[in-house]
C-alpha cells in the first residue's frame, strides 16, 4: 500500500443540482490510501492512518491539494502543429490548418512521435483520461493506443471517418472506414484501460452511407461510444442543411444514423434548438463544452445553464488545436468567461466538477474513475499550491476551498501540476518537486 498525505478535494455530485455542501468531500490534512492501483481510502488523516498496514509508504505533502485526475471530453491528437495558428473561423480553419497537419500521419514515424508527445503533455497538465480523435489512418489510431496502453492510461479514441469536402489523400471510403474501425475495436476495446469511440468528423465530410456505416458499428459492438462534432458554427450547420435537405435538425442527421445514444458525445452543439436539447437529455448522450476553441475560432457561447438544466451530460473539452492550451485549468478559465458573457457566473465547485466527475459522467465512466472514493482506479494529482510567487501569494488569501479552486481555475496551467498519478503510479513529476517518503512501523 502507498499513502498520500495532503490537502485533498473531490466531487461527489454535480453541485448545480442543488446538494449543497454534500456535493464536495474536502480535508485541510487528508490521507489518500492506494491499494494495487484502487483508492482504498479517503479521509483526513488521522483516519486513514489507522487503516494503514505495515509496510505502507507515507507520501507527504507540503503546501499540496490532491485533486482526481482531469477528464478531457474532446481533443485531437493530430493538431498538435496547429496550436495557436492564427485564427479563422471553423471551415476555413480546417482547410488552412487542420487538413495539411493530419496529412503528415501518413507517415509511421511522425504519427508515433506525436502519440508519444501528445500523451506526454496530456500527463503534464494533470489529464488522466481524455476522448480522442485520430486521423483517417488505421496506423496512427494504433499507433495512439499503443502509446496509451504503454502509460495505462484511461483512453477512448477511434480512427476519423471522412469520405467527402477533404483532401482526397484523408479520405477513406464507407466500406474502407467500416472495415478499419472494426478492426481496431477487435484489437484495442476493452484491453487494459482502452476503448474505442466510432469518430465521424462530422456531417458535412461524411456522406449518408458513412454515417449508416458507422451507426452499424455501434450495434454491432457493445460499449463502444461516438464522438463527433455538431453545430459549432453557424457556416456549419447552413452546409448540413444543404447537404442533408430532409433531415429536419443537425442533431436528426445523427439519429437518423442510429448515431445518437448514452455513450454518444457531440462536441460544441453551440446553437442548437430546443428539440435538439430534448433529444440531446431523452438519448442520454453527452456534450463536450470547448470553451477556448469556440472563443479564439469565434464559434460563440455555449449554454451550460440550458444543457444543465435540461438533464444533459456535460464535461469540459480542450479541443486541441482549436482549443489553445491542453491545461484544464485554462479551460476552467475560458469556461467561467463564456458563463459570465451568458450572464450566468460558473460556480467554482461546477467548474472543478466539469473537468473531474462530469467528464467522467459524461464518458459513462463515473463508477471507475472522477473522484477519489473508495473502489476508484487510482488516477489523482498532487497540485502544487506554490507553483509561482503570485499563485502562493494569492492562493494563501483564499480562506475557503470554493475560493482557493477559483484562483487555481483563473490563474493555474501546467505549472501547478506536481505529479501525476495514472493507475496508482507516479507518470509525470515537476522537476526539484520534494516530498517526504516514511514507511509505516
Amino acid at each position: 500500500m502507498d499513502a498520500y498525505r495532503a490537502a485533498i478535494v473531490h466531487m461527489l455530485h454535480d453541485p448545480s443540482q442543488g446538494r449543497g455542501d454534500t456535493a464536495h468531500e474536502y480535508f485541510a490534512d487528508g490521507g489518500l490510501l492506494i491499494d494495487n492501483g484502487v483508492v482504498a481510502a479517503v479521509g483526513a488523516w488521522a483516519d486513514i492512518k489507522r487503516q494503514m498496514t505495515r509496510g505502507t509508504q507515507v507520501h507527504q505533502f507540503k503546501n499540496a491539494l490532491i485533486v482526481p485526475g482531469f477528464v478531457d471530453t474532446h481533443i485531437h491528437y493530430p493538431q498538435i502543429d496547429v496550436i495557436a495558428s492564427f485564427g479563422v473561423q471553423l471551415l476555413d480553419w480546417l482547410n488552412n490548418y487542420t487538413f495539411p497537419a493530419e496529412q503528415k500521419f501518413a507517415d509511421q514515424a511522425h504519427a508515433a512521435a506525436m502519440a508519444d508527445f501528445f500523451l506526454d503533455e496530456l500527463l503534464k497538465n494533470g489529464t488522466t483520461c481524455a476522448l480522442v480523435f485520430a486521423t483517417v489512418h488505421k496506423h496512427a489510431t494504433d499507433t495512439l493506443f499503443e502509446a496509451a496502453s504503454k502509460r495505462r492510461m484511461r483512453m477512448i479514441a477511434g480512427k476519423v471517418l471522412m469520405d467527402r469536402h477533404a483532401p482526397a489523400a484523408l479520405c477513406d471510403t464507407p466500406q474502407s472506414g467500416y472495415a478499419d474501425s472494426a478492426a481496431l475495436i477487435k484489437k484495442w476495446h476493452g484491453k487494459d484501460r482502452l476503448s474505442y469511440a466510432v469518430t465521424p468528423r462530422f456531417a458535412v465530410t461524411s456522406s449518408p452511407e458513412q454515417l449508416e456505416l458507422a451507426g452499424r458499428l455501434l450495434g454491432e459492438h457493445n460499449g463502444v461510444y461516438m464522438q463527433t462534432h455538431m453545430s459549432e458554427n453557424q457556416k456549419e450547420i447552413d452546409l448540413v442543411r444543404e447537404l442533408y435537405p430532409d433531415a429536419p435538425t443537425y442533431l436528426s442527421v445523427y439519429g437518423g444514423a442510429g448515431l445518437l445514444g448514452e455513450r454518444s458525445v457531440f462536441a460544441h452543439c453551440i446553437h442548437l434548438d430546443d428539440s435538439e436539447f430534448d433529444g440531446l437529455a431523452r438519448a442520454g448522450a453527452g456534450i463536450s463544452f470547448c470553451p477556448t476553441s469556440n472563443l479564439f475560432l469565434g464559434s460563440g457561447l455555449f449554454n451550460l445553464n440550458r444543457a444543465v438544466s435540461d438533464g444533459i451530460k456535460v464535461g469540459l473539452g480542450t479541443d486541441i488545436g482549436g482549443g489553445t492550451s491542453f491545461s484544464m485549468f485554462q479551460t476552467m478559465n475560458e469556461a467561467y468567461k463564456v458563463c459570465q458573457l451568458r450572464g450566468s457566473p460558473l460556480d467554482p465547485l461546477q467548474s472543478f466538477y466539469l473537468a473531474t466527475l462530469g467528464g467522467a459522467k459524461t464518458l459513462n465512466l463515473d463508477d471507475r474513475i472522477g473522484n477519489l472514493s473508495p473502489g476508484k482506479e487510482a488516477d489523482f494529482l498532487v497540485l502544487d499550491l506554490e507553483a509561482t510567487p503570485l499563485f502562493a501569494h494569492r492562493i494563501a488569501l483564499a480562506p475557503s476551498i470554493d475560493e482557493k479552486l477559483f484562483v487555481m481555475s483563473i490563474l493555474g496551467d501546467d505549472r501547478l501540476i506536481g505529479e501525476t498519478y495514472v493507475h496508482g503510479k507516479r507518470v509525470y513529476a515537476k522537476p526539484l518537486r520534494p516530498d517526504t517518503i516514511t514507511t509505516a512501523k
